[in-house]
């Protein structure tokens, strides 16, 4: 039970990270068109989860409950992968091929650079 409640209460707090980080982004780069504030939180939950998973593997620093209050919790509830898909789809459906296809390889490109970078910055750092 204490392992639901602290998955709960990651995901609580990184579901309200989200919701806070998008809509600034969102609003502060003026572009309606877009979804740069998803674009923006997925990629950033993609730099910590690299950072921390690389952390969790060299420095064995996480018990499991911490685990699942970081990764499952609150990593899992702020990033936005849903998000992300109703988005591209809902620019598909309307049209916006252009942005349809800009978003989806956006986020797959870096997503994946914003992991490697994670994990290459914490290796350097703990070398």
């Amino acid at each position: 039970m204490g392992t639901f409640l602290l998955i709960g209460m990651g995901g609580f707090l990184g579901a309200i990270m989200r919701y806070l980080l998008s809509d600034y982004v969102q609003n502060w780069s003026k572009i309606s068109d877009f979804p740069i504030g998803t674009l923006v939180v997925n990629l950033v939950g993609c730099l910590l989860i690299g950072a921390l998973a690389q952390l969790a593997e060299i420095r064995d620093i996480f018990t499991p409950e911490t685990s699942s209050l970081i990764f499952l919790g609150f990593l899992g509830a702020f990033t936005t992968f849903s998000t992300f898909s109703s988005d591209s789809f809902n620019l598909f459906r309307e049209g916006n091929n252009l942005l349809f296809y800009l978003n989806i390889g956006a986020s797959v490109i870096f997503g994946l650079f914003a992991v490697w970078l994670g994990r290459t910055l914490v290796s350097l750092v703990s070398a």
